[in-house]
């Protein structure tokens, strides 16, 4: 897997890899996190992607196709308890469903982590939802991150996560 960096350009692909993970999570049942709606179809989700696009966004492909995309940034959004330290934030991470079991996730993570030492920054945080029984927090933690605080925006539970050098 290559990643690249990306930028407004690539928005309709992040918006595709996220209408795809909907689809996916609809078709098991799975609705409470991102709801039924294509992220694509919904105005306010659209602008949200093209605007972290163009903070810090970074795409992995396979022989030329995206199958992931994660965005680094500064401060973490205003629902989250904010450090008295630098870090680097992890603003978004999607996958391609079509390749799960292949590690791209892992490796978007991977990447991650590396650009945050590598800036000198020795913490990176991510935020998840934090239903569905916990599995995504879950996979978080099976990557190396430790979960730190929780939150709740409009009932939509969180976890901050972090991971320190």
């Amino acid at each position: 897997m290559r990643i690249r960096e990306g930028g407004v350009a690539d928005a309709p692909i992040v918006l595709g890899l996220l209408d795809e993970a909907v689809e996916w999570m609809v078709a098991r049942g799975q609705t409470e996190q991102w709801g039924t709606e294509p992220w694509s179809a919904q105005p306010k989700r659209v602008a949200r992607i093209e605007g972290l696009a163009a903070e810090g966004l970074w795409v992995g492909e396979v022989d030329g196709e995206a199958v992931g995309a994660l965005v680094l940034g500064g401060p973490p959004p205003t629902w989250i308890p904010p450090v008295d330290e630098p870090e680097v934030y992890l603003q978004l991470l999607v996958t391609s469903r079509r390749h799960q079991g292949t590690r791209v996730g892992a490796r978007m993570l991977e990447f991650a982590r590396e650009q945050a030492w590598e800036s000198g920054v020795s913490l990176l945080r991510v935020d998840c939802w934090a239903g569905g029984g916990g599995r995504l927090v879950d996979y978080y933690t099976g990557q190396g991150f430790t979960p730190t605080e929780t939150f709740s925006v409009n009932g939509w539970p969180g976890q901050v996560l972090e991971m320190r050098r």
